[in-house]
């Protein structure tokens, strides 16, 4: 018996660790980089808007370049603009404007455990114990990390919109899983940039930008008292917090499963703690370290373990009903 197949396997799972855990390094640093440009005077949706039109705009020759999969695969695309890109951002500030930001990323972090009830009963496909055990580990060590327990006072409609956040991240794992196992997945860098190109246009009539203060973005912003330019901070957010982030994020989803680049992505919230606890002088608490080390072996465990595979001869066979898209063996209403 041939041992290519495995050790590909292995170095396939490797890789999308590594890029799983650049993406996480990736995102979280992007509240590091747009407190200073809120707190200078811009609207947090305006910021937004910037991260990702202006992403939009450096993925657009890509999506010139695959604008085959406007006519292949459009319901892909509005979706992942819509809950991968639009909805994620504009629930979340959203969300933070109503209840403590703590208890928002919290909620939205539940979205590993959502999707692992996708797999399970959506998908009707078994998950192993560990990735389980996992989603336990981290989110509860996430409750530990964000200080849950200071923040109880919200009310019901920013629980509810943290809620969406957190469905809408369902939406980003799952559609970035779609057709990865098929011979003609379509390509991740062309569903990124139609993706954003997509929220940036629903984020133009939510946060109109218009209105925005330009003034901001010609002076410099305070990081921890360091006077930094906006323009780099801006740049950060744009190519480093949504290019990179999105484009690893993707491409490390096609490697590992939805579940565990869902558990391994619970590391944005402990990266966004310890970034601002070194740049913008927000010191961690005994319980938040202790909570990171727990978010990191959920994180480890679920990882270490391969997802579940659907016995042999269980799969059936169904005719596409209308407004559904069927890529491998996963199914998204639309």
């Amino acid at each position: 018996m041939s041992t290519t197949a495995p050790l590909r396997s292995s170095r396939a799972r490797g890789t999308g660790l590594t890029l799983a855990l650049v993406s996480a390094v990736a995102f979280g640093g992007s509240g590091v980089a747009a407190k200073p440009l809120i707190e200078a005077g811009l609207d947090p949706l305006h910021v937004v808007w910037l991260r990702v039109a202006g992403a939009a705009l450096v993925m657009l020759p890509l999506a010139v370049r695959h604008r085959g999969l406007l006519r292949r695969r459009p319901a892909l695309l509005a979706g992942f603009g819509l809950f991968a890109v639009a909805g994620v951002q504009a629930c979340y500030f959203a969300a933070i404007s109503r209840i403590p930001v703590g208890v928002a990323l919290l909620v939205e972090y539940l979205a590993p455990a959502l999707v692992l009830g996708w797999v399970r009963f959506v998908q009707r496909r078994p998950v192993t114990r560990a990735a389980a055990v996992g989603v336990v580990l981290a989110v509860g060590g996430l409750a530990c990390v964000v200080e849950v327990w200071a923040g109880l006072g919200f009310d019901a409609l920013g629980l509810a919109l943290a809620l969406g956040a957190a469905c809408c991240q369902v939406g980003y794992f799952v559609l970035s899983d779609q057709g990865s196992d098929s011979e003609e997945a379509p390509d991740p860098l062309g569903v990124i940039a139609y993706g954003l190109l997509i929220g940036a246009a629903v984020l133009t009539v939510i946060a109109r930008p218009w209105s925005m203060d330009r003034s901001v973005l010609t002076g410099t912003a305070a990081m921890d008292g360091t006077p930094v330019a906006a323009f780099l901070l801006l740049g950060w957010i744009v190519l480093i917090a949504t290019v990179a982030a999105y484009v690893t994020g993707v491409l490390s989803v096609r490697r590992l499963s939805p579940q565990v680049a869902g558990v391994v992505a619970c590391l944005e919230a402990v990266i966004a703690t310890v970034l601002a606890w070194v740049l913008l002088g927000e010191h961690l608490s005994a319980p938040q370290i202790v909570g990171g080390v727990v978010v990191l072996t959920g994180a480890l465990i679920a990882q270490s373990s391969a997802p579940a595979k659907p016995p042999r001869g269980t799969r059936r066979e169904r005719r596409p009903r209308k407004g559904v898209v069927l890529a491998g063996n996963h199914r998204l209403g639309c």
